[in-house]
């Protein structure tokens, strides 16, 4: 996903809005302790890096099923896993500047698409 608008540039990737089979696999995922601990550690390095984390919708509590004090409770409450990078308008969005930041946070999100691949497909 890439903006470029009066407000400024964003730029990030994920899973938004999955159907119901994709929400089960993303949760799968995210319940099996390697691929759940990769997961969360892609998204800490994600957000130390600036990105901000989201979803199409996050729930206020546990999905059915799912124990409330899961180690991963704040991904499993999320319904699905994208993250974005947004810069303010500035002189530098004319240049080439502006692609160089869309190419090096999407080169810095391949590791959260890869998983995404890799688990959900």
């Amino acid at each position: 996903y890439v903006s470029f608008s009066a407000d400024g540039l964003s730029a990030g990737g994920g899973l938004y809005m999955p159907d119901s089979a994709a929400l089960q696999r993303y949760r799968a995922a995210v319940t099996r302790e390697k691929s759940g601990a990769e997961l969360a550690a892609i998204v800490v390095a994600l957000r130390e890096a600036g990105f901000t984390t989201m979803a199409h919708e996050v729930l206020k509590t546990a999905p059915r099923g799912t124990a409330a004090d899961h180690p991963r409770i704040e991904l499993l409450r999320h319904k699905g896993m994208a993250v974005m990078k947004a810069w303010p308008v500035g002189a530098w969005m004319g240049t080439v500047k502006a692609k160089d930041r869309v190419v090096t946070a999407l080169r810095a999100a391949a590791p959260l698409s890869q998983w995404l691949t890799r688990n959900v497909g």
